[in-house]
């Protein structure tokens, strides 16, 4: 369980400086090249029902800059299935999604929302997409998830990043240990478990050293780092810190 992790990078945030004035830039095709570049192991979207940063078009114009697996992110309607059928995408993950949040804010609750999220699972793994379920770390979650038929569900990791960001690793050490039981339940039930949402070059360590996890997807932190430092240093820098946990487990 301690082989290398994944890192998917989500270049949503390029897509919402270029909307801020409308314009062609920056491109978030670009950084889709870079960031194989730079040795990403695939590219999260998230084409929102408002189109807030990546559009339609994005869709093409990224998966032809790119050799790396695109996973798109999705609300559970039927004009998104619709589009993902079409597209076609690695991985297709389904995410709670409001007009009114600024960024996602919890799971999806799948066991609540189970009649109107099976079909739409079966949907998009009848075109061909492996469907990830974006769930909090919690066992009935994870339970649904594995009676839909989803073969992956990704572990909302906000409230670990906000409890971090209150006060550290001891603040944060009860919700990285339900991370912990989560990724465990989810092995058992043989789901393969990611994580992801508010992670750091602070915080990221701890959750990458999470045996069961396989991939990590990380977006916001790393595209406002890549201001200051270019986005290749930052994936860099993001990978050696995964990289790094997992030789500490594996010592």
């Amino acid at each position: 369980m301690s082989d290398a992790l994944r890192l998917g990078l989500n270049i949503d945030h390029v897509a919402t400086i270029r909307n801020a004035r409308g314009g062609a830039h920056p491109d978030p095709a670009r950084a889709a090249a870079m960031a194989y570049e730079a040795g990403a192991d695939g590219l999260t979207i998230h084409l929102r029902e408002d189109r807030r940063h990546i559009r339609d078009r994005d869709l093409e114009a990224i998966r032809l800059a790119s050799p790396l697996p695109i996973n798109l992110e999705m609300a559970a309607t039927e004009e998104m299935c619709a589009i993902a059928t079409a597209f076609k995408p690695h991985a297709a993950c389904i995410v709670p999604e409001k007009r009114e949040e600024r960024t996602t804010e919890g799971g999806l609750d799948v066991a609540g929302q189970h009649n109107s999220i099976a079909p739409i699972v079966r949907e998009l793994a009848e075109a061909g997409s492996r469907v990830s379920l974006f769930i909090e770390p919690d066992p009935v979650q994870i339970a649904v998830s594995e009676v839909l038929g989803a073969p992956v569900v990704e572990l909302h990791t906000g409230k670990y990043a906000e409890l971090w960001l209150e006060g550290g690793e001891a603040a944060a050490a009860d919700e990285l240990e339900r991370l912990r039981v989560a990724a465990k339940e989810a092995r058992k039930r043989g789901l393969e478990p990611h994580a992801g949402h508010g992670l750091t070059f602070d915080n990221v360590k701890p959750v990458a050293a999470i045996a069961e996890l396989a991939e990590l997807n990380i977006g916001h932190f790393l595209i406002g780092e890549a201001i200051f430092t270019g986005l290749p240093a930052a994936v860099q820098r993001m990978r050696s810190l995964m990289d790094a946990a997992r030789k500490e487990l594996a010592a």
